[in-house]
């Protein structure tokens, strides 16, 4: 991997940035419909043309169609590294509550993540690197990824044949707006999101009437006893030093007061850094929920389904020092941090594990800075800050766009070669 230029000239950068302020409305504008418009994983049509025509105006070499919706847009600039900037733009199954004036318009759907702020933070990052060529050289390969949400839309591009296209990177540069103050950029070395493991739990058990339980296998009461003994997994099976997640998210059985149904089903959601707690974890699971159906008399083995499968994301150390040095420069030292590692999940690492490049993920923040401070002071804002994947999630459009524009060119720059 090239090593040239391993610190970058604040004044090459200068001119790219300098037109963003005369991108900003335009962009917002781009952001807002997407937002209004949100597509769920694998079904992002809409959104992949509207990406296919940003990048066409810029003239990138464009490809479509990658792992079914994925766009690729390439800028070859001469000779010097090459560099993968990656955004997804899938939504989620969640009915929005903001109240904004561009709310979603699609029932039941609602870009609930931020991936709307991806596309367009890099979008813009794009039109400023095109703009300012003479400051640079070398490849960069921009991928509009789908399916984050289900973690299948990354490893679908790749098996699509995305580097037979575009050729190996030399790093992979991905980013996530987050739950934090608007203008702040955080980045964790190491291992920084979690591996995912969501199942699903088909419970059996013997129907009957509600008045006559001792003619039935209750599967309710299973499933009620199964969650609260998945509880102990981590706070039993799990050394205190390390980090594990079980959440049992949806507990789904009957249709009426009076009936005791055959089955129930529950889904579930497991998080771990490393492969040892991952193999713990996931055998305690399978031990509870067939000794809790045992317990209960159950005559049917249940059944557990994986559903979306997400890997450890892990930051390259000398990635994030090189990147997150050139944040430190532009954005100011108050205002980049280290996130420590999240439990959250993402497969932008898919990108670097098949190409052999180094990967650097970061974080930026798209909460109103005087509403984090209040909540901050407070100690409240675990309750007063929407999170991701919440229905009033939304990122107040300016500071965030605009430092999701910079971190992204300002990460570019920094591994491209300057000084043309």
């Amino acid at each position: 991997m090239s090593d040239a230029n391993e610190t970058t000239d604040t004044t090459a950068r200068s001119p790219l940035l300098a037109r963003l302020p005369e991108l900003r409305n335009g962009l917002a504008d781009f952001y807002r419909d997407l937002h209004t418009h949100p597509e769920l994983s694998f079904a992002e049509t809409r959104t992949a043309e509207a990406i296919v025509e940003r990048l066409q105006s810029l003239d990138l070499e464009v490809t479509t169609g990658l792992g079914g919706t994925g766009v690729v847009g390439v800028l070859a600039n001469g000779d010097g590294p090459h560099i993968l900037l990656r955004a997804d733009f899938d939504a989620l199954p969640v009915q929005e509550r903001t109240g904004l004036p561009y709310a979603s318009t699609t029932d039941g759907v609602m870009h609930a993540c931020g991936h709307d702020m991806h596309v367009t933070c890099l979008l813009g990052a794009l039109d400023l690197l095109t703009a300012g060529r003479a400051h640079w050289s070398g490849t960069i390969t921009a991928v509009f990824q789908p399916a984050e949400e289900v973690g299948s839309g990354a490893q679908a591009m790749v098996d699509d044949g995305l580097f037979d296209k575009v050729g190996t990177p030399d790093v992979v540069l991905g980013q996530h707006v987050g739950p934090f103050p608007a203008g702040s950029v955080g980045c964790h070395p190491g291992p920084a999101l979690a591996a995912t493991d969501a199942l699903k739990v088909t419970l059996y058990g013997k129907g009957a009437h509600g008045s006559r339980p001792e003619a039935a296998i209750d599967p309710v009461v299973m499933a009620a006893s199964t969650v609260m003994r998945l509880q102990t997994v981590v706070s039993r099976e799990i050394p205190g030093g390390d980090t594990a997640v079980v959440t049992v998210g949806a507990l789904n059985a009957g249709t009426k007061d009076n009936v005791i149904p055959d089955t129930a089903e529950l889904k579930l959601n497991i998080r771990t850094y490393t492969p040892e707690i991952r193999a713990t974890v996931l055998a305690a699971v399978k031990r509870i929920i067939n000794g809790e159906a045992a317990v209960a008399g159950a005559t049917r083995t249940p059944d557990i389904e994986p559903i979306d499968t997400f890997p450890v994301l892990i930051n390259d150390e000398h990635a994030v020092s090189r990147t997150v040095s050139a944040f430190r420069s532009h954005f100011g030292d108050d205002m980049v941090f280290d996130p420590g590692p999240a439990t959250g999940s993402e497969d932008c690492g898919v990108f670097g594990t098949a190409s052999g490049a180094p990967v650097c993920f970061w974080f930026f923040g798209g909460t109103d800075p005087d509403t984090y401070r209040t909540a901050a002071a407070a100690g409240t804002t675990a309750r007063d800050i929407p999170s991701n994947h919440s229905p009033y999630f939304a990122p107040v459009i300016e500071p965030t766009l605009s430092t999701g524009v910079e971190a992204m060119t300002t990460a570019a720059l920094t591994w491209l070669s300057t000084g043309k």
